[in-house]
C-alpha cells in the first residue's frame, strides 16, 4: 500500500495543477499551507508554515515522499532548512524541491535563497530531487502589463516562460518517481526579449507603440544581459508559447 504524498503550498497556482495529477495516479495527498482548505476525497489538508517551523510533524507522519513547493519572497531557505529537519525525524523517503532556473549564478536575493535551499535538500542526507523552471507565463503577465502602461522595455531582459501546466506534470512525473538528484531545467518553447512579450502583448489587445529601451544598471543588469537567468542547451522545453498563452486569456485586454 503506497503511502501519502505531502504537498507544501499545495493550495498555490502550481500546487493546484500538480495534486489533481497526483490524485490521478491513485495516490493519496496531503497538503500543508497556511490555512488549511476543507478535506477532499484522497486529500487532507493541514495547517501549517514552513518558514516558521509549524504544523511540520503531523502533515509528515506516516509519509515518505514530500513536493515542496511553498515559497515566498523570504524565507525559502530557512523553509527548506524546517522542512529537512522534520523530514530526518519522521523518516521521509523522498524529498522534490522546485527551484528557479540561475539560482546559482543570478545576483539577487531571491535567487540566492533558492540556491541555499537547494543545498538544504542536497546535504540532507535524504535522497532528493530538484527541479529549476523558469518563470511562468502567469508571473511574466503583470510585468508584461504595467510594462506596456509605462512603455517601457528593459534592454537585454530576456525570459523563457513555461506554462504551469507543462509545470505540474514534471512535478508530478518526478514526485512519482525514483530521486534522481538535480534534473534538467524546464523552460518554456521560446527564448525572448521582454520587448517583444510586451509587443506581443499589445497586438493581442489589438494596440502597438513605440516602448522605450531602458538599461539594468549594475552587476543584476550584466547578469541579466549574459543570460545568467537562462537554461541552457540541456533544458526541457515544453508548453503553450506566450503569444498561444494570451491567445487562450479571456482577461488579456483588462
Amino acid at each position: 500500500m503506497s503511502t501519502p504524498i505531502l504537498v507544501t503550498g499545495g493550495t498555490g497556482n502550481i500546487g493546484r495543477h500538480t495534486v489533481p495529477l497526483l490524485r490521478a495516479a491513485d495516490r493519496e495527498v496531503r497538503i500543508l499551507s497556511r490555512h488549511a482548505d476543507a478535506a477532499a476525497p484522497g486529500i487532507r489538508s493541514f495547517e501549517g508554515d514552513t518558514v516558521k517551523g509549524t504544523g511540520l510533524a503531523e502533515a509528515l507522519d506516516g509519509v515518505e515522499t514530500v513536493l515542496h513547493l511553498a515559497g515566498g519572497a523570504k524565507g525559502d531557505d530557512v523553509a527548506a532548512r524546517n522542512l529537512v529537519a522534520a523530514a530526518r525525524r519522521t523518516g521521509v523517503r523522498h524529498l522534490i524541491l522546485i527551484s528557479v532556473v540561475g539560482a546559482d549564478r543570478m545576483p539577487i536575493g531571491y535567487f540566492r535563497m533558492k540556491a541555499a535551499a537547494e543545498r538544504e535538500f542536497a546535504e540532507s542526507g535524504i535522497p532528493w530531487t530538484v527541479v529549476r523552471v523558469a518563470q511562468l507565463h502567469d508571473f511574466a503577465l503583470p510585468i508584461v502589463k504595467a510594462l506596456s502602461r509605462m512603455r517601457i522595455a528593459p534592454r537585454g531582459l530576456r525570459f523563457e516562460t513555461v506554462r504551469v501546466d507543462a509545470v505540474a506534470a514534471r512535478l508530478a512525473e518526478l514526485t512519482l518517481s525514483e530521486p534522481a538528484g538535480r534534473v534538467a531545467d524546464l523552460a518554456g518553447p521560446e527564448v525572448q526579449e521582454v520587448a517583444d512579450l510586451v509587443r506581443t502583448f499589445d497586438a493581442a489587445r489589438g494596440r502597438t507603440h513605440r516602448l522605450l529601451p531602458l538599461r539594468i544598471p549594475g552587476g543584476v543588469g550584466r547578469a541579466y544581459r549574459a543570460g545568467d537567468n537562462l537554461a541552457d542547451e540541456t533544458a526541457v522545453r515544453a508548453g503553450s508559447t506566450w503569444a498561444e498563452y494570451l491567445g487562450e486569456r479571456t482577461s488579456v485586454a483588462a
